[in-house]
């Protein structure tokens, strides 16, 4: 599994000089620079010419990107054009915030939609399954900023129940942790739903029953146990997306996340902090994909068999 583990790690590195490079091509292609931020009528022919060479805008893309690129390797992250802070401690500033809202997103959606899909499953083919099956398949059509709007207007334009925005209160919490929760129970109810079904008929589950085993232990130990992959790679994935930014639901409810600051810096054209925030982004979405590939050994022995070198595998079979 440590082989496993460095070989994924050592695959970061071309991950991030290929996403990199297509944020700085995309940075450079887009009208305008970060000049058109700064000027004022104010500003001379003369002043806009030394603002270009401060920002290295009169060399090609090419040296701007080997220029940061250098200073990665070093450990520099670079400073905002902005706010002339650190892209490193501007980005640990607002993680929290985006930490916080995914994991609460996480806990609403796995508590909804793993209880209500293993009774969906359980009671297949009846009118709560069919009405369970419609609220997923509804809560997956619905796109997350539309959702965020419809909860403003409904509980903070009529009925006035929590802010509109974030105001640093717990009340100002509920409504984004709604959204993330939606947008996570949905998809996972569906594959949690679909996961049972398939284990349901498995002969282990026919025999575990025909041998008196207690219902409630014969779904939670026989069948809920060998669902787990499918189930764990979709909550993986959803969280993998909300620690990344979720840049739309930041957006609506002004949440002072990472998605929101990546968005700022891209429209502000400030090209440290918005490749910053990529990178930074990209190393989370990895580890946290690297994370769900080693839970699957904590919940399936038979996959940490296979993480295993061919020496232990073969006395393993012995």
């Amino acid at each position: 599994m440590l082989r496993y583990t460095l070989v994924r790690v050592l695959w970061l590195v071309p991950v991030l000089i290929c996403v990199s490079f297509i944020m700085y091509a995309l940075m450079d292609l887009a009208p305008g620079t970060i000049i058109d931020t700064m000027m004022t009528d104010e500003m001379t022919q003369e002043d806009i010419e030394t603002l270009r060479v401060q920002f290295d805008l009169d060399k090609p893309m090419i040296y701007r990107y080997v220029k940061y690129m250098w200073g990665l390797v070093r450990g520099d992250l670079g400073t905002s054009y902005i706010t002339k802070v650190s892209v490193w401690e501007t980005y640990l500033s607002r993680f929290p915030n985006t930490l916080m809202l995914a994991f609460s997103g996480l806990v609403l959606g796995v508590l909804l939609a793993i209880p209500l899909g293993i009774y969906a499953a359980k009671h297949a083919g009846t009118i709560l399954d069919n009405l369970t099956t419609a609220f997923s398949l509804i809560g997956i059509s619905m796109p997350p900023f539309w959702v965020g709007l419809v909860l403003l207007i409904m509980f903070a334009n009529k009925i006035r129940l929590f802010p509109a925005g974030y105001n640093g209160t717990l009340a100002g919490f509920v409504l984004p942790s709604i959204t993330c929760g939606l947008a996570m129970a949905s998809t996972t109810m569906r594959q949690t739903r679909s996961a049972m079904l398939e284990v349901m008929r498995q002969d282990y589950v026919r025999t575990a029953r025909a041998k008196g085993v207690p219902e409630r232990q014969v779904t939670a130990k026989h069948m809920l146990r060998n669902a787990w992959i499918p189930v764990i790679t979709t909550i993986g994935m959803m969280l993998s997306h909300q620690l990344a930014g979720a840049a739309i639901i930041e957006a609506v409810y002004s949440w002072p996340g990472v998605g929101r600051l990546t968005i700022e810096a891209v429209s502000r054209r400030d090209v440290p902090l918005a490749a910053g925030c990529v990178i930074l982004t990209t190393i989370t979405y990895v580890i946290m994909l690297l994370l769900v590939d080693l839970t699957y050994a904590l919940v399936d022995p038979r996959i940490k068999v296979s993480y295993a070198p061919a020496r232990k595998k073969g006395r393993t079979a012995a």
